[in-house]
């Protein structure tokens, strides 16, 4: 991928995002505020007070990058912009900025899943802690769109919210019960896109009738005027690991004879039924598990199946877990106003520079997220590359 300069570019996308706060008195451009913060994020910074410290350690450097005629933005002024910023236009912004950056290729895994951030609650101003619904490519790593939401019941209308942002042409899209949705089926169809939709209880009759197909093809006698349906099945087995060892099975039928209302379902083309089997090594003791989907996809075989079941949670592990543990997002007390959802857009524009940056010139072909944050706060040079910035001339 060619560098871009992405300051230039983030520039004019966070030009776009109105600037709330009064023309007078106002000091610092707020696209200057924005890059500070997410430049700090960048460097392992958790917080406005760190931010401001690190800005000021390194303050010739983003005198280079910015002008700063007024010096280092305050704590107080990366609080302000947070709280009262519209999180909505900064979220436009951050889509187009990961178009813009990050060319995504047109076939590519989508999983949707919501995150809370449990420090974001204010018992004081009677707020919940914040809730927010983001979009993952599994293939890249790459956070292609975040939603906030005031708690996780509100995922059904943040889900076509969040959405709507995407080019879903060529994606398949997965979900959890939550987006098992009838609309929400609509839209990814609509746009163009393929879903694979985890039932629950929250459908009980299509769970009702998934779950009795499946039986009903297990059975090992059956009458000459009831054929055993067509089934595709493949099955994996997981490394050992922890004292135990996993093997998932992938069952695929394209027969919807059976379904109640079929047509209730855009371009309804398969059912799946994924049984996740755990040995525990010492005991022998085995436990078994099935997640029921349906699919729009008349191409869907069991091995794309399993390997999509698995790859949806990939967000727990390399988004949600990174979050966490390197970028301590679950700790953040960023909360005033639109705070938490601000800061959240702006840790996730972070996780992606990290997680697609070249490894530092060290010999080390892979290393941490958390190690790549920290050089990138100590080594100007390689803080340049993770934020696509071309480096700066020696008379700059």
């Amino acid at each position: 991928m060619p560098q871009t300069d992405a300051y230039d570019r983030l520039r004019i996308l966070l030009d776009s995002v109105p600037d709330h706060r009064k023309s007078r008195g106002r000091r610092h451009p707020l696209a200057d505020v924005l890059f500070i913060m997410l430049v700090g994020v960048v460097c392992g910074q958790e917080d406005a007070e760190a931010i401001e410290d690190f800005a000021n350690a390194n303050k010739e450097w983003f005198e280079r990058r910015c002008g700063l005629r007024h010096g280092i933005p305050s704590q107080d002024t990366y609080l302000r912009v947070l709280a009262g910023m519209d999180p909505d236009a900064f979220s436009r912004a951050f889509r187009a900025w990961v178009d813009d950056l990050w060319q995504l290729a047109e076939t590519r895994h989508v999983a949707i899943d919501g995150k809370t951030l449990r420090r974001s609650f204010d018992r004081a101003a009677g707020l919940s802690a914040l809730h927010s619904v983001a979009a993952f490519v599994s293939d890249s790593g790459l956070v292609i769109g975040s939603v906030p939401v005031e708690s996780r019941e509100n995922e059904i209308t943040a889900i076509p919210a969040l959405l709507q942002l995407l080019d879903l042409d060529g994606a398949t899209v997965t979900i959890d019960a939550i987006g098992c949705q009838t609309a929400i089926a609509a839209q990814i169809h609509d746009a163009k896109g393929k879903y694979l939709l985890q039932v629950k209880d929250n459908q009980p009759t299509l769970r009702q009738n998934l779950d009795g197909f499946f039986r009903d093809a297990e059975r090992p006698v059956r009458p000459l005027d009831d054929p055993k349906p067509l089934i595709e099945r493949v099955t994996a087995e997981v490394e050992k690991g922890h004292g135990r060892l996993e093997k998932r099975t992938a069952e695929v039928s394209h027969d919807l004879s059976w379904i109640e209302k079929p047509e209730a379902w855009p371009g309804l083309a398969a059912v799946v039924r994924v049984s996740r089997s755990t040995i525990d090594l010492t005991t022998g003791a085995e436990r078994v598990g099935r997640a029921l989907y349906i699919s729009n996809d008349p191409t869907l075989d069991a091995t794309r199946a399993l390997e999509l079941s698995r790859r949806h949670w990939a967000i727990e592990n390399e988004m949600h877990w990174i979050l966490d543990v390197t970028f301590d997002e679950d700790q953040s007390r960023i909360r005033k106003g639109n705070a938490a959802k601000n800061f959240a857009i702006i840790l996730r524009a972070g996780l992606n520079l990290v997680t697609t940056a070249p490894s530092p010139k060290n010999g080390a072909s892979k290393i941490s997220a958390a190690r790549r944050r920290r050089i990138a706060g100590l080594d100007a040079n390689y803080r340049e590359a993770v934020l696509r910035l071309e480096p700066l001339s020696a008379s700059s």
